[in-house]
């Protein structure tokens, strides 16, 4: 069976405690190098990875690798970024792309123009709850979708060295950290958003990023969305839940947005039970919620395995793609404005991406 030949920049963090283990055993993808400034000998002795190096242009000379990962801080996303698409290199990268919307459309279309595959890390809706979320979904199983609510959040107090909590190097805090991935969860399930109302805020931690935000999408659909990320509540307190109601039912999941690929998940399916009730007395209705059980994948092996098949067959990427880099970005870019400014910020149509890639 073919196979990617891929290799890592940025060896420690999620690339040495999530991905490669993921990739251990997988038939499209052979990890032939990783390159970190710090760890690079250490990861390879690890992973049984016969080259390492501790600068990225080393690595990126390798005619023997097709396809990089980058999970380094976002600062040095950019520059490496470019530097992978002038040597020819497909991309899968960590979110965000960049540090900001300036530089997403710029190197967007710098893959466009050389014809690479250019793909983010949104892992979470290869969950294997999400997938199941959004095929019922699309059933209308739930009906029309009315409203959205997602949380993510934990405890991240200041720490020396830490490149999250400096503006410079993360471009923002909880928001473009973690409700990014919950915005493309919520698109995901719920299709375009037309407009994003954003409160940002400093609560409890004293760096210079924000550790709380709140955001309400406007989908062009007419769903409304919630978004909560708090960098300023213990783990132990966060479920991390997820709800979706709908005109004919309704999904509840809790624990399944995060790292890992499980957490419960819930659902009340087209119940037929539509009806008014003049009481409003919530405690004596019976609620109709089941338990579902859906297939356990690793989300990051999932993303990776898509990656690879994409590559291989020389076919576009469904998802996380560079339209849906865009979008983010986008929203990203709309939620600091619409914080900033205390209004809603309406959220360019894909019509406008469509331009930028021509």
């Amino acid at each position: 069976m073919a196979k990617i030949r891929l290799g890592i920049i940025g060896a420690g963090g999620i690339a040495r405690r999530r991905v490669l283990p993921a990739l251990s055993d997988c038939d499209r993808i052979d990890v032939v190098a990783v390159m970190d400034p710090h760890t690079a000998a250490e990861v390879a002795k690890e992973f049984q990875i016969s080259k390492f190096f501790t600068n990225e242009d080393e690595l990126l000379k390798d005619a023997s690798i097709d396809a990089v990962y980058i999970a380094s801080p976002v600062f040095e996303h950019e520059r490496q970024l470019v530097a992978c698409a002038m040597a020819n290199k497909h991309v899968l990268c960590e979110k965000p792309l960049t540090m900001t919307l300036q530089q997403t459309e710029s190197v967007i279309s710098l893959f466009h123009q050389r014809k690479l595959f250019l793909q983010e890390g949104y892992m979470m809706k290869f969950h294997g709850a999400h997938q199941w979320i959004s095929k019922t979904i699309r059933e209308g199983k739930i009906g029309k979708v009315v409203s959205l609510r997602a949380q993510l959040s934990c405890w991240y107090p200041p720490m020396k060295g830490a490149w999250r909590q400096v503006k410079s190097k993360g471009g923002g805090g909880c928001l473009v950290d973690m409700s990014t991935h919950l915005y493309d969860l919520l698109l995901d399930f719920a299709g375009p958003i037309q407009g994003i109302s954003a409160r940002v805020h400093h609560q409890v931690h004293d760096y210079e990023v924000e550790d709380s935000a709140v955001t309400l999408l406007d989908f062009k659909s007419g769903a409304i969305g919630t978004v909560e990320s708090f960098f300023c509540v213990p783990d132990h307190a966060v479920p991390t839940r997820l709800e979706i109601y709908g005109t004919q039912g309704a999904i509840l999941s809790e624990g399944t947005i995060g790292q890992g690929g499980s957490g419960s998940l819930k659902a009340i399916l087209n119940d037929g039970q539509e009806r008014y009730e003049s009481q409003q007395n919530k405690g004596s209705i019976k609620s109709g919620f089941e338990d579902v059980s859906y297939q356990e994948v690793n989300p990051y092996r999932a993303e990776f395995e898509l990656f690879a098949e994409c590559i291989l067959q020389n076919r576009p990427l469904p998802t996380n793609n560079s339209k849906n880099a865009w979008r983010i970005s986008h929203l990203v870019n709309a939620a600091y404005r619409s914080s900033d400014e205390q209004r809603r910020i309406e959220v360019p149509s894909e019509e406008v991406y469509l331009k930028l890639m021509n």
